[in-house]
């Protein structure tokens, strides 16, 4: 959902010149700009080549930890993101979709896993950033593709006016977290190295 977002911000931005997709669908978009690769993300050797080149990466491959044991969990979400972090230039900027709640010294697994991949990330680029969105609006067309995360957003749409104007800090769209990423990649100075949606909505109004 997040990731569908972002490639249609960065379409619509007249400063990007090419996008390139490694998924393990199709997108379904057409553009000029687009060049897709179809790829079991998990094993970056098999496309590594294709990402060389690149200003900017916006790490958006993301599994839910519901029912997963850790050592799973860990190989899917630190494994591959680091084994996909390592085949890049130290100034690439790289911007990680992560989640609120995540905690190096937490006691829920999933949040020490997030932070930990955060963490490995700083230290792995001059230019990495976190994003922790909080509640995301999906907008333009944007779906999840996990089934549950659909009827909850379906049964929620009527009511996202008043809990954006009850919890404003905690909620961003997905249009939102795509014009922030890339305000990132153009360089922005003072924005900080893990974004909340309070941050990625300031980030994507400039």
């Amino acid at each position: 959902m997040v990731g569908q977002g972002v490639l249609r911000e960065c379409l619509r931005a007249p400063d990007v010149s090419e996008v390139l997709v490694v998924g393990r669908t199709p997108t379904g978009v057409t553009d000029p700009k687009l060049t897709e690769v179809i790829a079991d993300v998990s094993r970056p050797s098999g496309y590594a080549a294709f990402l060389q080149g690149f200003d900017a990466v916006f790490f958006c491959i993301g599994v839910s930890s519901t029912g997963m044991k850790e050592a799973d969990y860990r190989r899917l979400t630190y494994t591959t993101t680091m084994e996909v972090a390592r085949t890049l230039r130290r100034d690439v900027t790289f911007v990680y979709v992560s989640s609120q709640g995540a905690d190096a010294k937490g006691r829920r697994m999933w949040a020490r896993v997030k932070a930990e991949t955060e963490n490995a990330l700083f230290e792995q680029f001059d230019r990495a950033y976190a994003i922790r969105p909080g509640f995301i609006r999906a907008l333009h067309g944007a779906t999840s593709k996990t089934r549950s995360y659909r009827v909850l957003y379906k049964i929620g749409t009527p009511v996202w006016p008043v809990f954006t104007r009850l919890f404003p800090r905690m909620v961003t769209t997905t249009e939102a977290i795509g014009r922030a990423m890339l305000a990132l990649a153009r360089g922005e100075k003072n924005a900080p190295k893990i974004l909340y949606a309070t941050g990625i909505n300031r980030l994507a109004r400039m």
